[in-house]
């Protein structure tokens, strides 16, 4: 053990102040397009998030920090490719002005700089945070109008069947609920695109915190989609039912205030809520496996001990029939 944790630590410094110059490299190339996103994150509510996603990667590297061996960490040119692709994305995106491209080329440098310092053994211990960055790049214009438009259309729908189901004469028409003498009308922001940003970066952060199998993971993960739908349903039904019993002025308060602070503890309940389904929809004894028996057309589960918690059998020395105890004598 001794040559290995003496190799470590000559690896250390010097990787240290590897790692530490090409991450200032980055920022230094990178520093305006992260000072425009930035005013993005500021001004855009659907993207108010993005502050707390460089953060979540950093604490995301220390929680997995027992995953990286310093006796395996080597320098890897696999590295430049991806560095070469970034760039070249970049200089794409810069000559089109593509604004998108240059913060996405972001992603394949900060990647081809892990493989690049520290080879396979930093890749496998910094993926998940590399990966997760991503959540901290704005949609592009034309993407976002075309999810919007779509989910416009399922809210008014859905919404509109749900406050019928509680009695109230609504009707759909276009994208506004005509609710008797009221119109409500399912705007670009109300479409529910903002929710389904945040709880996707929501449920890929607890997604990668948890230790289950991948299934259970990727469940996780995508059950944002209908979280962020039911949760923007709810939302414009309870304001059509306010507008019906409590008046214009506490409606459109809470449709504009209290129910955008109501949707993050809302989607936390329901991941949560999805959390413990997911731990208890297999359940297996400790210390016990089950084997099935088929007697005829009917299916007997058995529990049959494991052999490390079966207690063993005091063994007792043969002894022939009819034959006394004691010494024999020759």
């Amino acid at each position: 053990m001794t040559p290995d944790l003496t190799l470590s630590r000559r690896v250390r410094r010097p990787l240290l102040v590897l790692a530490g110059g090409a991450l200032a490299c980055l920022l230094w190339a990178y520093w305006t397009t992260l000072l425009e996103t930035a005013q993005r994150w500021s001004h855009d509510p659907q993207y108010s998030h993005g502050y707390l996603v460089p953060v979540f990667a950093g604490i995301l590297l220390w929680l997995r920090r027992d995953r990286l061996n310093l006796n395996e960490v080597r320098p890897s040119w696999w590295g430049l490719p991806l560095l070469a692709a970034g760039i070249s994305v970049r200089l794409f995106g810069v000559y089109f002005y593509y604004v998108w491209l240059d913060a996405v080329s972001l992603l394949p440098c900060v990647a081809g700089l892990v493989l690049l310092v520290g080879g396979r053994a930093a890749w496998r211990w910094a993926w998940p945070a590399v990966a997760f960055l991503a959540f901290m790049i704005p949609l592009p214009y034309r993407m976002s109008v075309m999810l919007a438009d779509p989910l416009q259309r399922l809210a008014t729908i859905a919404s509109t069947f749900c406050l019928q189901t509680l009695g109230m004469p609504a009707l759909a028409e276009g994208k506004t609920i005509l609710l008797n003498d009221l119109k409500i009308g399912i705007v670009e922001a109300c479409s529910g695109l903002r929710m389904l940003v945040i709880f996707f970066a929501l449920s890929t952060a607890m997604a990668l915190l948890v230790r289950r199998p991948l299934w259970e993971r990727l469940v996780i993960a995508f059950s944002a989609i209908p979280i962020a739908l039911v949760s923007n349903i709810l939302r414009i039904t309870v304001t059509g039912l306010l507008y019906e019993t409590a008046g214009t002025e506490i409606a459109e308060k809470v449709f504009h205030d209290l129910a955008g602070w109501l949707m993050m503890p809302l989607a936390l309940g329901l991941l949560g809520l999805e959390w413990q389904i997911l731990k208890r929809l297999f359940i297996e004894p400790p210390g016990t496996t089950a084997t099935a028996l088929v007697l005829g057309p009917q299916r007997v589960a058995v529990h049959v001990p494991d052999a490390a918690t079966q207690r063993p059998r005091r063994r007792t020395p043969w002894k022939p029939a009819n034959q006394p105890t004691g010494s024999l004598e020759r």
